[in-house]
């Protein structure tokens, strides 16, 4: 039940937003412009447009944003009575008149008509254009003789029409007609003016009747004499007429003759040549066919070899690229793993000497900064171990498998057994010779080197000694 609710009122909302929507779509008759105001958008220039004109058709009005109202196109008939209206020549004339208006449909002129006189009633808007016409129609005539206004009638309604209708363009109304009924003046001007016309016209006409009427007797008897005269003549004129045509037609008949005679000849003479030169035309056809076809089995053949050689040539080429593009391929690859296998190495050994510094670094900051007392604290903690392998050197050394021939003399206090032993504990290099090998100085709390005073004498007496017995 609470679904079917739910849908009722979707379904609601729906029609009563396309009812409202539908509602404001507006159609626009074909007797008034309508006019949208309100939020309409832009001009070209990006300035804020004030309204929007659509005359026919028709157009969606937006809610609450956007309002529209209509102006009514129906013509207004103003009757200008323009009286006391100064001339060129200073003088007063009165010239009554109608003008036929509206509200214009042009683009640019029905927008002013939307600004200017949306909302004003047509009896406003015909005061407005009467006071328009009168300005510009007194203004015209300012500007014309009175003779060229009574008598170039046209001339006048298309000055006035065009300063009127320019006027009116700007309030967004159009001039549909000009009719001017009289023109008359308050000193007689215009009055003369039409009598002295008539006059002239009516003199004009009698003398024209005069004059015609004698021209019409003489007329009759020129014609009378001529008449006698063109007969003669012409009775003259058929005779030789008739004779001269039969000469014609004697001369005619004899050239044509001769025009058949060279015709005849024209045309045989002519077929041979064309004969001639259509077995000529053909000959040379075939010649041409024989040499087209000549290059084109020229052309075969050749393209037949060049075409076989140029993709032997062509794949040849392709398979040495692909070979050398492959050795140049495996080389880079070779080099490339040499390059990385070095830089490898190099960076182990430099992150090993990098440690080997920092810690070395740390040694002589924990010295207090001094190498000597690094350096000390460096062999203090090795000495176990330098000490452990000069042990290591004698300790499996068996004492009770050495046989020694000695005579049994001491020397110095010592045993030959025992002189032996320490010979072959000064086998093993020293501290100091091993730190001479390796380009450093014993420090000198661990010693210091004295070499013993050589004694030239003890060495000659054991020379001069005889060598002792041999005994275990």
């Amino acid at each position: 039940m609470e679904t079917i609710i739910l849908v009722c009122v979707v379904v609601l909302l729906l029609f009563s937003t396309v009812t409202l929507l539908l509602s404001r779509y507006k159609k626009c008759p074909s007797d008034k412009v309508m006019v949208i105001y309100g939020k309409v958008g832009n001009n070209k220039d990006g300035s804020a447009r004030s309204a929007k004109c659509i005359h026919g058709g028709a157009a969606f009005v937006w809610p609450v944003v956007q309002s529209r109202e209509f102006l009514d196109l129906t013509p207004l008939s103003i009757s200008v009575d323009l009286e006391n209206a100064l001339s060129r020549q200073n003088i007063r004339i009165n010239v009554p008149s109608r003008f036929t208006v509206g509200i214009s449909t042009e683009p640019g002129v029905m927008q002013n008509a939307a600004e200017r006189l949306l909302g004003l009633k047509l009896q406003e808007i015909q005061e407005l254009a009467k006071d328009i016409i009168f300005g510009q129609l007194r203004l015209v005539i300012a500007t014309m003789d009175i003779e060229e206004i009574n008598t170039d009638r046209d001339k006048f309604l298309e000055a006035v029409s065009r300063n009127v209708e320019g006027e009116l363009k700007k309030i967004g109304l159009r001039l549909i007609n000009v009719n001017v009924t009289d023109i008359s003046d308050e000193s007689g001007y215009i009055s003369a003016l039409g009598k002295e016309a008539a006059a002239k016209a009516i003199n004009d006409a009698k003398k024209s009747v005069a004059e015609k009427d004698r021209d019409g007797s003489i007329g009759e008897a020129n014609a009378h004499r001529d008449q006698r005269v063109q007969v003669a003549q012409a009775d003259s004129e058929a005779i030789q007429g008739e004779n001269a045509a039969k000469m014609e037609v004697a001369m005619s008949n004899a050239a044509r003759r001769e025009k058949e005679a060279e015709a005849l000849k024209i045309a045989t003479a002519a077929e041979k040549i064309q004969a001639a030169k259509a077995l000529e035309e053909a000959y040379a056809a075939e010649q041409l066919a024989e040499q087209a076809r000549y290059a084109r089995e020229k052309a075969t053949q050749e393209a037949d070899v060049i075409v076989k050689t140029e993709i032997e040539k062509r794949k040849l080429e392709l398979e040495a690229e692909a070979e050398a593009e492959q050795i140049r391929r495996k080389a880079r690859g070779e080099a490339d793993a040499i390059l990385s296998k070095m830089q490898a190495e190099a960076t182990g050994t430099q992150a090993i000497l990098t440690k080997q510094a920092e810690g070395l670094q740390q040694i002589v900051q924990a010295a207090g900064g001094d190498a000597s007392d690094a350096l000390r604290l460096m062999l203090a903690d090795k000495m176990e171990e330098l000490i452990r392998i000069q042990v290591e050197a004698v300790k499996n050394i068996k004492i009770d498998k050495v046989t020694v021939w000695d005579g049994g003399n001491q020397q110095d206090g010592k045993t030959a057994t025992a002189g032996f032993v320490s010979g072959l504990m000064k086998s093993i290099p020293p501290m100091n010779e091993l730190f001479n090998m390796a380009g450093m100085n014993l420090p000198s709390f661990l010693g210091e080197t004295k070499e013993p005073p050589v004694q030239q004498p003890a060495l000659d007496a054991e020379r001069k000694t005889p060598a002792p017995e041999a005994g275990k």
